[in-house]
């Protein structure tokens, strides 16, 4: 459900940064459905990738295979990224706080001794600054959806509306949060409101899953069903070798 609300949120024509897991399955959903001239970009450099499979990572071959063009990994980020020419930009988190801020570097409140040291950064701060639209896409529980991240990795409203010009960031930040709940948007505020709740879930389990007292729209809509197409494609994506 997270991968097709995710593909459905793409549209023809848009130029996606695109990373492995949740993010590339959406892509590439999207790519075989409604959106064939969504073009691909990969952080590895590949431009306009039309990959038969999954990859298994942005150093996949069939990546470049298939890709329209291939650059190097600073032309990507000192041209493409960073003067705004990628659409949406796909983020995960390992905390996600109620303004969109995103933590992927450590769990505690000390950086030098933290509970948990996390991958880190990678290019998700370029992406959170640069890209026009940023969407993140995250299991929910209050592990993850936090009052406060313990660390800011990546940017995101900051405590509200109006931080991000203050700081000179050229995109709009996150304007779409897919959880295996529902789906999330920030209001005038930059704070997420529930606008949206998959099939089955109720408003309850999602104030249960969530660390702050959660906004939701008085126009809340239900996630549709996924079509026979669209698990027949995702099926396909995921077994082919």
């Amino acid at each position: 459900m997270m991968s097709i609300a995710a593909a459905r949120a793409l549209s023809g024509g848009q130029r996606c940064f695109v990373g492995i897991g949740l993010p590339s399955t959406a892509a590439n959903l999207a790519r075989r459905t409604h959106a064939p001239d969504l073009v691909l970009v990969y952080e590895s450099g590949t431009l306009g990738s039309k990959p038969g499979r999954l990859p298994a990572s942005i150093g996949d071959g069939i990546l470049a295979e298939t890709a329209d063009a291939v650059i190097s990994v600073p032309e990507v980020f000192n041209y493409w990224l960073q003067p705004g020419r990628i659409d949406i930009g796909f983020l995960g988190a390992a905390q996600l706080d109620r303004f969109g801020n995103i933590n992927t570097t450590v769990i505690g409140d000390d950086y030098a001794h933290p509970k948990v040291r996390l991958p880190g950064a990678g290019g998700a701060p370029e992406i959170a600054a640069s890209c026009r639209e940023v969407y993140v896409v995250v299991r929910q529980s209050k592990r993850s959806f936090v009052e406060k991240v313990d660390f800011i990795t990546s940017f995101g409203h900051g405590r509200g509306h109006g931080e991000r010009e203050k700081l000179g960031l050229r995109g709009a930040g996150p304007t779409l949060v897919i959880t295996d709940l529902g789906v999330f948007r920030p209001d005038e505020t930059g704070e997420l409101v529930l606008t949206q709740l998959h099939e089955g879930v109720e408003v309850e389990q999602v104030r249960e899953a969530t660390g702050w007292d959660l906004k939701v729209s008085p126009e809340l809509s239900r996630t549709p069903a996924p079509t026979e197409t669209e698990l027949q494609t995702l099926r396909e994506l995921k077994a082919a070798k």
